[in-house]
This record gives C-alpha cells, sequence and structure tokens, in this order.
C-alpha cells in the first residue's frame, strides 16, 4: 500500500518540522529495518508467540503481514499474547512508522498492538489501541513481572478503525533519556497517545493484538543505533 500524504520521513527529521522531536541528534537517525512483505521470506524475520496465528496474507494490491487467528500462547503475567517481533532488532531510542489494518468485529476492545522496549515475555511496553479507552484499553501499557498497567499522561476517547479493513498509518516514536512515548495515528502531527517511563531500555518492537485479527504492512524504523538480539524469546 501507498499513502501518498505522508511526507518522506527523512526529510522530516532534516527540517525538525515534529512537534516533538525522538532525539536532539537527529542527524544519527538511520533506516535500520524496512518490511513490505512482497519478499516469500518475510516471516523470517520474525520470532511469534505462536507461528500458526501468523501469514503472510494478501491485500487489494499487495501482501502484509496478516494476524488471522488466536494464538495458543499463555502470557505469564496478563498481557497481549498474539504477538509477532522482528527477531534480530532491539532499539533504545527509535522512530517506527507502519500500516495496520484491523479486520476483526467492531466492539468496544476491538484493537491492534505495537511493542517495544521488549526485554523478555513479561517485560516491554506496548501501545494498545482500541474502539473505545477505559482502564484496559486505548492505552500505553506497561508489563513489569505484573499485569499490565496502563502509564498514558495523554490518550485519545477511542481509536475509530472504520469499516473492517481499512487502513491506517501509525507511528510510534521513543527516548531513553526521559522516557518518551509518542503515538500518533493518521494525523502525524498530533500524537492520539504520550507518556513519559523509563523502566526499559533497549529492547525488541513487536507487532499483534490482544484478542483480534489484523493485518501489519510497510514497516520503516530509523534509530541511532541497534543492539545485539536475544535468541528464542518466548522459549
Amino acid at each position: 500500500m501507498q499513502h501518498p500524504l505522508i511526507p518522506l520521513f527523512s526529510l522530516i527529521l532534516l527540517t525538525g518540522s515534529l512537534p516533538a522531536q525522538p532525539s536532539q541528534d537527529n542527524d544519527k537517525y538511520q533506516l535500520v529495518y524496512e518490511q513490505d512483505f512482497e519478499d516469500p521470506g518475510a516471516l523470517d524475520d520474525f520470532e511469534m508467540s505462536d507461528s500458526e496465528a501468523w501469514k503472510i496474507g494478501k491485500t487489494d494490491d499487495s501482501q502484509a503481514l496478516e494476524l488471522f487467528g488466536a494464538s495458543k500462547y499463555e502470557a505469564r503475567v496478563r498481557s497481549p499474547f498474539n504477538i509477532a517481533m522482528i527477531k534480530d532488532l532491539r532499539l533504545g531510542d527509535f522512530v517506527m512508522e507502519v500500516d495496520l489494518a484491523q479486520t476483526g468485529r467492531e466492539y468496544g476492545h476491538r484493537d491492534l498492538c505495537l511493542f517495544f522496549a521488549m526485554k523478555d515475555p513479561t517485560n516491554f511496553y506496548y501501545v494498545h489501541m482500541a474502539s473505545v479507552a477505559d482502564d484496559h484499553a486505548n492505552n500505553i501499557f506497561l508489563v513489569n513481572d505484573e499485569p499490565r498497567i496502563k502509564i498514558a499522561s495523554k490518550t485519545s476517547t477511542g481509536t475509530d478503525w472504520g469499516e473492517t479493513g481499512s487502513w491506517h498509518r501509525v507511528r510510534l516514536e521513543r527516548r531513553m533519556s526521559d522516557g518518551l512515548i509518542l503515538v500518533y495515528f493518521d494525523d502525524m502531527e498530533n500524537p492520539i497517545m504520550e507518556a513519559s517511563d523509563t523502566h526499559f531500555d533497549f529492547g525488541h518492537v513487536g507487532f499483534g493484538s490482544f484478542d483480534d485479527t489484523g493485518m501489519f504492512d510497510n514497516i520503516k524504523i530509523w534509530a541511532p543505533a541497534t543492539h545485539t538480539p536475544r535468541k528464542g524469546f518466548f522459549k
């Protein structure tokens, strides 16, 4: 999928036009990962909580990573269990953009998630984008060896997914020095969620849902540095 209204991000970094910059050293950011799932081997980039729930699916004009069923994975503490994690990439500061589409029925907790700073299966952050916000939905969450808790200082009343299969553009920014976390949904100038938390430093990033289905495409990640990954994350 192409989104002609989204500006080239490298130009944004150079001009400094974002309302909150991901780093004071923007010239150090570089494209460290890109994936459009047109290569049949694209799934090899990922480690899933349950690989049987994921596949490369067809869109109208391309292919995408698709979560099509419930994972047979039991999270050790209350947290999402449908996760596809980029296995060979660990990040501290980063900016990630991704196209995503929710393919489930409409209800309050209809969701998709982005995961980051994943240290192990019980220590990570995730963004939960759901139709209606409450204590367990449509927020930024911390999983710290106990059931998830919301940490956003700002969030919306809910995420408008539109019709089943409608595509949206999301950007996630994370900065370790002050714990800044920003989430943008379609509108790349005004974040829908903000948080500040410094529990975790470097970790994996991933995609998924608490208990719904969806598709992810056109992933791009910029960062000043990457770090050695951990093998066998969900084992």
